[in-house]
């Protein structure tokens, strides 16, 4: 404690408190806390915080595919680890590595003890603040130094040795500091939803990237078959213009489809390698660090589980961080509101003060003091109305925000539940026309080879062929990519996903 002057403490004469002064300034903070305790469990000013209601629809518009099922597909499979439902020991390995490695998650991670740190920073408000500035000083005085009138100049140096200890206090009147509590926590928690979602995003966008890449080796695989027919018949038809059976004409068409055909097995390259690419980035790798060896679709879409409308306001993690925002946002409305009423501090403190070192904790080097500071908002210029005001409007901001994202999420749902159920229709009509088109292909063929039918005919059913067997493995990544987004639209997993 410094409130005394170094030079009372040398005086002649000056006297010391007592050791009897600790024990009456401990008998003022018995009764200055509890006071001050009973102060604060007497008022909140503010809203408490209710969570909104919001249109939720009793079931989803769109019918669920067939086959799904209630709560999770296999009772052995973690509720966070939904990718395991496609059976693809590939995908397993890539997700457990951007789980680990990927940079936006890792930056999440250090958001998440961002808030954390904010909030024990707020919550530390609640308790004293305890210091103590241990201080010893050598002061020399001049002679020549101004003094009054009939006092002798002399010149003298002195110590002054200082064991003090303060505490402060601010007294929660209002519960302003409980209320900017509610806020760091519900923060806290909006930064940990922040985080899932980050997660999931990244799980479903690696997933996506992923069978879009084996989509396209269906699709190489398709035209590496349809390059090796079309050779062979290509020197089928110069064999039969060597003949003299087929004309020039037919051997030009015949190699305009394959080079047609190699063109767009070279196209798939490209898409392939920039795939390869996104992928590195999400696994945390450099993208020429980063290769995945050819492997076209070989599985059909899994059974999901069923989503209920309500379940999304507990499952997306997105819908959960904007709950958690309207939270926070609520609470600062009390903060706001508490600037209209008066502050009171406390502050007090105690030591020892003596100018030598040897007698510096003894009974006449005590000394104590309290200060109670009671600060009153006499006139602001309208600052205090409007940042009330502000937080207000931040609030209603944050209840639209929220109405919107569970809108979102609905809609998103019913797309995805829509898209699997055209594409299965789709995916089952094209099996057939692939099927089709085959059977048109070897009637050609056949017909050609007996010289009943034009090179055109064969040429256009080869080409429907090859359309077909294109559109159905486009369908089959189709199917997988939107039970991945629809996976992701009903939040990632099975379990009841609450925000800590």
């Amino acid at each position: 404690m410094g409130t005394s002057s170094s030079a009372a403490a040398a005086a002649p004469g000056g006297k010391a408190l007592g050791a009897s002064a600790w024990h009456q300034l401990l008998r003022v903070l018995k009764v200055t806390l509890p006071l001050a305790l009973i102060l604060e469990a007497a008022c909140k000013v503010g809203p408490d915080y209710q969570r909104p209601k919001v249109q939720v629809p009793s079931a989803f518009k769109e019918a669920p595919p067939p086959g799904w099922k209630e709560a999770q597909p296999r009772d052995e499979i973690s509720k966070g680890d939904w990718w395991v439902v496609f059976d693809d020991p590939a995908l397993d390995g890539l997700e457990k590595q951007a789980t680990s490695a990927n940079q936006s998650l890792r930056a999440a991670v250090e958001r998440v003890d961002q808030s954390r740190a904010l909030a024990r920073v707020t919550q530390a408000q609640l308790y004293p603040a305890v210091s103590a500035n241990i201080n010893a000083t050598r002061e020399h005085v001049g002679a020549n130094r101004p003094l009054p009138p009939g006092v002798t100049a002399t010149s003298y140096s002195y110590s002054t040795f200082e064991l003090p200890l303060e505490a402060s206090y601010e007294v929660d009147i209002v519960g302003k500091v409980r209320r900017s509590l509610e806020a760091a926590r519900a923060d806290y928690q909006a930064s940990v939803a922040a985080y899932q979602t980050v997660l999931l995003t990244l799980k479903s966008d690696l997933a996506q990237d992923y069978f879009n890449l084996r989509y396209l080796d269906a699709d190489r695989a398709v035209l590496q078959d349809n390059i090796k027919v079309q050779q062979d018949f290509l020197d089928l038809t110069r064999k039969r213009h060597d003949g003299g059976l087929a004309s020039g004409l037919d051997v030009a068409a015949a190699e305009t489809q394959l080079d047609t055909t190699q063109a767009l097995y070279v196209g798939d390259e490209r898409q392939r390698q920039e795939l390869e690419h996104a992928i590195a980035v999400l696994l945390g790798k450099p993208a020429s660090e980063f290769s995945l060896p050819p492997h076209p679709l070989d599985l059909q879409p899994p059974v999901l589980p069923e989503g209920l409308p309500a379940d999304l306001l507990e499952r997306r993690p997105d819908v959960a961080q904007a709950e958690r925002q309207m939270a926070a946002a609520s609470a600062r409305i009390g903060v706001a509101r508490s600037a209209y009423y008066p502050d009171l501090s406390l502050t007090a403190g105690g030591g020892y003060l003596s100018g030598s070192l040897g007698n510096l904790i003894s009974g006449p080097s005590s000394e104590w003091f309290i200060t109670p500071l009671l600060s009153v908002p006499v006139f602001q210029g309208g600052r205090i109305k409007a940042n009330y005001q502000y937080a207000q409007a931040v609030y209603r901001e944050a209840v639209d925000n929220y109405s919107q994202q569970v809108l979102t999420a609905f809609q998103q749902v019913e797309d995805g539940l829509s898209d699997l159920r055209v594409l299965e229709n789709q995916g089952r009509a094209q099996d057939l026309a692939v099927g089709a088109s085959r059977r048109s292909v070897d009637i050609s063929t056949a017909r050609y080879k007996e010289g009943l039918a034009e090179y055109l005919e064969v040429l256009t059913a080869e080409g429907v062929l090859l359309n077909n067997q294109r559109l159905s493995s486009q369908i089959l990544g189709m199917r997988l990519v939107s039970s991945v987004q629809l996976i992701n639209a009903l939040g990632g997993g099975w379990a009841d996903q609450r925000t800590p």
